[in-house]
């Protein structure tokens, strides 16, 4: 899940839990939003844990700040 689909759900469990006023005898919809706004806060803090490793592995490894990167030298065309 990701940062966007985490305040989307936050959004949403927000609505249902201070502005909708329906009651139904089935399910409780402020409980419903509460829980849905746990479950963003929930997935937005694990996104922001692991933002560092959407990068890819290698990508820290050097200090200077650029990128590792491998040079394969060509010896010319391959004469069959």
């Amino acid at each position: 899940m990701g940062i966007g689909v985490s305040i989307f759900l936050i959004a949403i469990g927000a609505v249902l839990a201070f502005a909708v006023h329906a009651t139904t005898g089935a399910v409780n919809v402020h409980t419903v939003g509460w829980i849905l706004m746990a479950v963003g806060l929930a997935g937005g803090l694990l996104s922001m844990i692991f933002w560092s490793t959407w990068a890819g592995p290698g990508y820290f490894a050097d200090r200077r700040g650029r990128r590792r990167t491998t040079v394969v030298e060509d010896d010319g065309p391959a004469y069959y």
